[in-house]
């Protein structure tokens, strides 16, 4: 037996994974295509996993970018860094960058969790707003159908510690969550996206003009209107048991409570709510990081709802938190889960061409759009009821599960 602060995954499996991420999450269900060049954004913690991924891609006939990220490096950028240095942004490298790849790969490897925790939260927000216009370019190329992208998680022991696992015992809940303990994981994920497809179409075919949540932490009324449809499910996101859909910001009031904890740019957040008037947010509080929460709202347009997401507790394998939005948004259990995100929304959320949509007729539609996207999770019970188009009501989701 492996002691926890070397445990790693046998081979066969991060092969499995590797494999995974590559000819399946990419790509439209077939994985890449000879020839195409994949990006790969991978931690130095993970080399493992980057060397499979390195030889799946080769394997397939692409081209691989690759790039070890140091860890450890964060806190002394933004310690020493400048206004001007933390807003630098190489437009030209960036541009052709963009214009180049053709997939990218991400993994999560955050080996201290907190190592922002004495930073200002307006410099990491300057450093991320800076950087807008080159995730504007890929999610650009992503709605011509010219990119697609996937994350996934390397396990580390800070995390692990945070929820109380050992480190083989978090590996579990990434081996289960990702179909790695079965033979062959691809077709499992193709059996679980056929099921959800199932579900999208019930609900795209409702025509929802507006969703009502309720149970004991939420009283929320979220508008999407005919033109808004459902994404999500085994796509992109490694897992990923969601559904979600971007409303109109315009429509939501109400409130909600999370009682999930939330991870993001080193911090964290415990206890959130969150009140709406008139699509704004009116009240926001969180029991720990409220400063950080009231920061990161300051931000363009984070003051608004830029997503909506259910997780059928039937579907999820993820029995555990995670402290990591990538697995907690997916997580199972008994209610499954609802989260939302403050700021930017997704366009492909539209019922129709995203490619012949201006930027007025985005605005117009109510489709925010802001540099700041958290997802804040919530897994107490809550009903889902859909008001339709013709002033009918629907159920659609209850006790934790989908109900169409």
């Amino acid at each position: 037996m492996q002691t926890n602060d070397v445990y790693q995954p046998p081979q066969v499996i991060l092969q499995k994974y590797a494999e995974l991420l590559v000819n399946f999450a990419l790509g439209k269900d077939e994985g890449i295509a000879t020839g195409e060049v994949v990006q790969c954004l991978i931690p130095d913690v993970a080399k493992p996993l980057a060397l499979e991924i390195q030889n799946a891609i080769l394997k397939a006939g692409a081209h691989v970018l690759l790039r070890i990220l140091p860890t450890g490096f964060d806190k002394d950028y933004y310690t020493l860094a400048s206004e001007e240095q933390l807003t630098f942004f190489p437009e030209l490298h960036l541009k052709s960058r963009a214009d180049l790849i053709d997939h990218s790969i991400g993994i999560i490897a955050d080996t201290d969790p907190f190592e922002l925790a004495g930073v200002p939260p307006q410099k990491i927000i300057a450093a991320r707003d800076a950087k807008k216009k080159y995730r504007d370019w890929l999610i650009q190329k992503e709605n011509q159908g010219k990119f697609t992208w996937t994350i996934a998680l390397w396990g580390v022991e800070a995390k692990a510690r945070i929820v109380g696992l050992t480190l083989e015992e978090y590996w579990q809940q990434i081996i289960q969550a990702c179909f790695l303990d079965k033979a062959n994981p691809i077709s499992e994920w193709r059996r679980i996206k056929k099921k959800q497809i199932s579900i999208k179409n019930k609900l795209n075919n409702l025509s929802i003009e507006w969703l009502h949540i309720k149970g004991r932490d939420v009283d929320l009324k979220i508008k999407l209107g005919a033109n808004r449809i459902w994404r999500g499910g085994a796509d992109r996101n490694i897992p990923s048991f969601e559904l979600f859909t971007s409303p109109d910001w315009r429509g939501t009031s109400g409130w909600i409570k999370f009682n999930q904890p939330v991870y993001r740019y080193g911090k964290v957040l415990e206890g959130v709510e969150l009140k709406f008037n008139r699509g704004l947010v009116s009240y926001a509080k969180a029991k720990v990081g409220n400063d950080f929460l009231q920061q990161m709202l300051k931000s363009e347009n984070a003051n608004k709802l830029g997503e909506f997401s259910l997780t059928d507790s039937k579907m999820s394998r993820i029995t555990h938190p995670m402290a990591e939005t990538l697995y907690d948004e997916n997580m199972g259990g008994q209610y499954g889960n609802t989260h939302v995100a403050i700021g930017s929304a997704y366009r492909d959320c539209f019922r129709g061409d995203v490619k012949k949509v201006t930027e007025p007729e985005w605005a117009e539609m109510g489709y925010n759009n802001s540099a700041e996207h958290t997802d804040i999770v919530s897994t107490t019970n809550r009903t889902v009821t859909a008001i339709l188009t013709d002033g009918t009501q629907k159920v659609i989701y209850q006790k934790g599960s989908f109900v169409l």
